[in-house]
C-alpha cells in the first residue's frame, strides 16, 4: 500500500472516559491503528485512566507523550481525541505547546455533556446514591482495567463526572480556550501557540427507517436513546451536540456516525455512506499536507 500518510509526527489515538487500548483482540480504537500504520503513519494509543479528570489525564498523557518522543526521536506528536479524550489532549497541547504539533478533536464534549448534568443532579454530593454509583461506576472501570491490562491509576469516578458537566468544562474552558469557537457552531482558531486544532463529529440519522441497519446495532440504539432524553441539541451523536463539537478548523460535525461509530465500531461500519476508520486515514494525509 502507498505510504501516504506518513505524518512527520507520530500519532496519538487519546481515549475517553472508559477507554482502553485492547481487550484481547478487540481493539477501541476498531482497525483504525491498523489503518494508519498500513498508510505509513506511526501510531500509538497511551494508557491513561479510564475515569478521573481531563487535568489528572492530560499529565498522563504529557508523561507519555514524553516517552514517546524519546523512543522516536521526534520533536512533537499529533494528537487524536475521541470524546473525553479530546480535552485530555487539549490540556496537554495547553501546557507544553513544544511537544505538540495538532490536536483533533473527534465527538469531542467541547462545551460539556449534558448526561453529566444530569448525573450530577441526580447524585448529590455526600449522599448514599452518589456513593453508590461511584462503586459500580469504579467496579466496571476496574474490571475493564483488568480485562485490559491497563492498570493505569489513578481513577475517581466523581472526578470524571464533575470534569465533564457543563460547569465543569466551562471552567476548563477558561484556563484552556486553545481552538474554541468564539461563536456558537462557529470555527475556532486554526493554530495557537503553533499547535494546530482540527475537529469533526457526527449526528444521528433523523429517520431510522432510512437507515434500516441502524435499527440492528445495539450501540447506535443506546446512542439514541440518551439523545432522546439528555442532549438538547436538536443535532448530535447521542451524547454530543454537532455544535458543542467544534474545536479549531472543522472539517465535517455533520457526519452519519453515532459517538461510537467515531471510533470505527464494526457495527457502524456496516451502513453506508461514511467509512469512519477511513477518516482518520483521510486526516493523516491532511496532517502530511500541513507539514505535521
Amino acid at each position: 500500500m502507498q505510504r501516504n500518510a506518513s505524518t512527520r509526527y507520530p500519532i496519538l489515538l487519546v481515549h475517553g472516559l472508559f477507554g482502553f487500548e485492547k481487550i484481547g483482540k478487540f481493539e477501541l480504537f476498531h482497525d483504525i491503528r491498523q489503518a494508519l500504520r498500513n498508510a505509513g503513519a506511526r501510531v500509538f494509543v497511551p494508557h491513561l485512566s479510564a475515569i478521573h479528570d481531563n487535568e489528572v489525564r492530560g499529565d498522563q498523557l504529557l508523561a507519555q507523550i514524553e516517552r514517546v518522543l524519546e523512543g522516536t526521536g521526534a520533536r512533537k506528536v499529533n494528537l487524536i481525541g475521541h470524546s473525553q479524550g479530546a480535552l485530555t489532549a487539549r490540556y496537554a497541547a495547553a501546557i507544553a505547546p513544544h511537544s505538540v504539533a495538532s490536536v483533533t478533536s473527534v465527538s469531542g464534549p467541547n462545551h460539556g455533556s449534558e448526561l453529566a448534568d444530569f448525573l450530577r443532579k441526580a447524585l448529590t454530593p455526600g449522599s448514599l446514591p452518589e456513593h453508590v454509583a461511584e462503586t459500580v461506576v469504579t467496579l466496571f472501570a476496574d474490571f475493564l482495567a483488568t480485562l485490559s491490562g491497563n492498570q493505569y491509576q489513578p481513577r475517581n469516578a466523581i472526578s470524571a463526572l464533575n470534569a465533564l458537566t457543563t460547569e465543569g468544562v466551562g471552567a476548563f474552558n477558561d484556563k484552556y480556550p486553545q481552538g474554541l469557537p468564539t461563536t456558537w457552531g462557529g470555527k475556532g482558531c486554526e493554530q495557537v501557540n503553533g499547535v494546530r486544532y482540527y475537529s469533526w463529529s457526527g449526528v444521528l440519522a433523523s429517520n431510522v427507517l432510512e437507515e434500516g441497519l441502524y435499527a440492528l446495532d445495539p450501540l447506535n440504539a443506546f446512542c439514541r436513546a440518551l439523545s432522546g432524553y439528555f442532549v438538547t441539541e436538536s443535532e448530535n451523536d447521542g451524547l454530543v451536540g454537532r455544535f458543542s463539537s467544534h474545536l479549531g478548523t472543522v472539517i465535517r460535525s455533520d457526519y452519519a456516525l453515532d459517538h461510537l461509530d467515531a471510533i470505527g465500531q464494526p457495527a457502524g461500519q456496516l451502513r453506508t455512506g461514511v467509512d469512519p476508520i477511513d477518516l482518520y486515514v483521510q486526516h493523516a494525509r491532511r496532517l502530511r499536507g500541513a507539514g505535521l
